[in-house]
C-alpha cells in the first residue's frame, strides 16, 4: 500500500513537470500537451506541442520527446523509461512508443477522440506487436483536462469574435 502511494506521489510530481510544458505549447499557440520522459530518477527529455510552430504534422510533444531521450541515452531502446503525457496518447504517438520499447506510460486526460492507450485502441498492450507496455491513466486527470479546455474555450471564443467582426463588415 506504502509503495503504491510512493508511485503515485512519484507520478503526480513528473507530472505536474509535463503540464508546464503543456502551458508552455498552450503560450505558444499549440494544443497544449506535454510530455516528460524520465530513466531512473532523472529527466532525460521534456517536450509539448510543436506542429504549428514546426509545420509538422508529426510534431507531437511525444514523438519530440523519444527523439530527446534517444540521444540522451544513446539508444533508441528505451526500456526502463517512464513517459508522463498530458493527454493519453494518439495511435501515432503509442505506436512509436511501442517501437522504442518505452518501459510505462503514465497518462493525465483520457482522449476520447484519439485515444490509444485505452479509449479507443490498446496499442500498449496489443498481443500481435513485438513490444507492450503498461499505460496508467488518470494521474492529475482534472488539471490535465482543464488546462485543454481553457485552450480550446479561448480559442472558439477568439473565432467568434472573428466572425462576428467579419459579419459586421
Amino acid at each position: 500500500m506504502a509503495d503504491a502511494q510512493e508511485e503515485l506521489r512519484r507520478d503526480e510530481a513528473w507530472m505536474k513537470l509535463a503540464l508546464a510544458q503543456a502551458r508552455l505549447a498552450g503560450e505558444a499557440g499549440e494544443v497544449p500537451v506535454g510530455v516528460v520522459i524520465v530513466h531512473g530518477e532523472r529527466a532525460i527529455a521534456r517536450a509539448h506541442n510543436q506542429r504549428e510552430t514546426l509545420v509538422d504534422p508529426t510534431a507531437h510533444a511525444e514523438m519530440i520527446a523519444l527523439t530527446q531521450a534517444a540521444s540522451s541515452l544513446e539508444t533508441w531502446r528505451l526500456d526502463g523509461a517512464t513517459a508522463y503525457v498530458t493527454l493519453e496518447p494518439c495511435p501515432m504517438c503509442a505506436g512509436a512508443f511501442v517501437l522504442a520499447r518505452i518501459g510505462r506510460v503514465v497518462f493525465g486526460a483520457n482522449d476520447p477522440k484519439g485515444g490509444a492507450c485505452g479509449t479507443l485502441y490498446s496499442l500498449h498492450d496489443d498481443p500481435r506487436l513485438n513490444h507492450r507496455f503498461p499505460a496508467v491513466g488518470g494521474v492529475l486527470a482534472a488539471e490535465c483536462g482543464e488546462v485543454l479546455t481553457r485552450f480550446f474555450r479561448a480559442r472558439r471564443g477568439a473565432k467568434r469574435m472573428n466572425e462576428n467582426r467579419a459579419n459586421d463588415v
